[in-house]
C-alpha cells in the first residue's frame, strides 16, 4: 500500500501538486505526474502553478483535471507578491479540504511552511537536510531532497519514496491538430518546409546565453551543408534572436515571437536538430525525440541535460568558447538519425 492512502485510511480523492516554475521545469516533472495518475486514475489531481501553465494543465488533460492559479509567496522569485491575494489563495485552498497536497518546488526551504497552510489531510514532499535544523514536516511523508540527482529522476524518487511505482523516465509532450494548424499557418511555413530544416534557440535566462556571434557561426555552418536554418524565440527574445541574424553570412528564417508552446512544438517536431541553450525548449526536444545540442553555462547537464546523452548532446560552456566543437557534434548527430531516445 502507498504511504498516501495509509495515512489517510482511504484511497486519496482530491489531490493537489504545488509547482510553481517555468515550462522546462514542468516537463521534468511529467514522468512524475504520470505515475501519480496511475496509482490514482480515479482521483482529482489538480495543478497549483504560474498563471502560463494553465495551457500546461489543458494539453496535459491525460494526467491533470484542474488548474490552480498561484498569487506568489514571500521569497519566492517566479511571481510578484501580491499579499492580500495570497491570503485570499490560501483560505480557498483550506475551503477545498484537499486529501493530499504534493510540494515538488524544490528542497522546502521556503514552500513548506506554505503548502502546510493549504490546509490539507496529508502533505507530502521534500524537505533540506542541508542543515540539521533543518525542519521536516513529516518523516513518513517527506523524504530528503536528492540534491545532485538529475532532475527528472528526482521527482519519480519522490513517488517511489511515496510507495508510487515509477511509469519510467520518459518526458512527453501531446501535440495537437490546433498546434499544427496554427504552426502551418505562419507567412514562413512554405520556406520553412522546402528542405530539411534546423531550429536554433539562442534565447534563454541571459545568464545562460552563449553568444550570438557563436550561434551565428554554427548556423553559417549547417546552412553550408544545405539545411535550412529556422530562428525561434519568444517575444522578449526577439532581439537576441535578431542579433544572431544579422550576425549570419547566409539567410535564415526568424519565428521568434510568433509562436506560442503548442506550434513551436510542431516546427520542432519537423526539424531535424535543435541548437539551444539550457531552456525550456531544450526539455522540449527530449520529450518530442528531436536530436539536440545544448549549451550548458550556469547549470549542469548532469542534472537538466536530456537523460540520452548520445541523442542530446550536452556542451559545457568551457568546451564551447570555439564553436567548432558545437558544429562537430551537430554534424554527428545530423549524420546519424537512427539513434533512439
Amino acid at each position: 500500500m502507498d504511504k498516501l492512502t495509509s495515512t489517510l485510511g482511504h484511497t486519496p480523492e482530491r489531490i493537489a501538486v504545488f509547482r510553481a516554475l517555468k515550462v522546462g521545469d514542468l516537463l521534468c516533472a511529467v514522468p512524475a505526474f504520470r505515475a501519480l495518475r496511475r496509482a490514482f486514475p480515479n482521483a482529482q489531481i489538480s495543478l497549483i502553478s504560474l498563471p502560463w501553465a494553465e495551457e500546461f494543465v489543458r494539453r496535459y488533460a491525460a494526467y491533470f483535471d484542474e488548474f490552480i492559479p498561484f498569487p506568489g509567496y514571500p521569497g519566492l522569485p517566479e511571481q510578484p507578491l501580491d499579499a492580500s491575494r495570497t491570503v485570499a489563495f490560501l483560505q480557498e485552498m483550506q475551503g477545498r479540504n484537499f486529501d493530499v497536497v504534493l510540494q515538488m518546488q524544490g528542497n522546502g526551504t521556503i514552500v513548506n511552511a506554505m503548502v502546510l497552510l493549504l490546509g490539507a489531510k496529508a502533505t507530502a514532499g521534500y524537505y533540506p537536510t542541508q542543515h540539521a535544523e533543518q525542519f521536516c514536516p513529516d518523516e513518513q511523508l517527506f523524504m530528503s531532497y536528492p540534491q545532485d540527482e538529475h532532475e527528472v529522476k528526482r521527482h519519480v524518487r519522490l513517488m517511489e519514496f511515496l510507495g508510487i511505482p515509477t511509469q519510467g523516465f520518459s518526458l512527453e509532450f501531446p501535440l495537437t491538430e490546433a498546434d499544427a494548424q496554427r504552426a502551418e499557418a505562419l507567412s514562413a511555413w512554405p520556406e520553412i518546409t522546402q528542405q530539411p530544416f534546423v531550429c536554433i534557440h539562442p534565447g534563454g535566462i541571459s545568464a545562460r546565453r552563449w553568444p550570438a556571434s557563436h550561434f551565428a557561426k554554427v548556423a553559417d555552418a549547417l546552412v553550408a551543408q544545405g539545411y535550412t536554418v529556422v530562428l525561434t524565440g519568444t517575444q522578449p527574445e526577439q532581439q537576441t534572436v535578431e542579433e544572431v541574424r544579422q550576425q549570419m553570412l547566409y539567410p535564415a528564417i526568424s519565428v521568434a515571437g510568433a509562436t506560442d508552446l503548442g506550434s513551436l512544438g510542431w516546427i520542432l517536431r519537423q526539424s531535424s536538430l535543435l541548437l539551444s541553450n539550457d531552456t525550456g525548449v531544450a526539455h522540449l526536444a527530449v520529450a518530442l525525440q528531436v536530436p539536440s545540442v545544448v549549451i550548458y553555462t550556469t547549470s549542469r547537464p548532469e542534472e537538466w541535460g536530456g537523460l540520452n546523452a548520445e541523442r542530446h548532446r550536452p556542451i559545457r560552456e568551457a568546451q564551447a568558447t570555439d564553436p567548432e566543437r558545437v558544429i562537430e557534434e551537430a554534424m554527428k548527430l545530423l549524420a546519424y538519425q537512427g539513434c533512439k531516445v
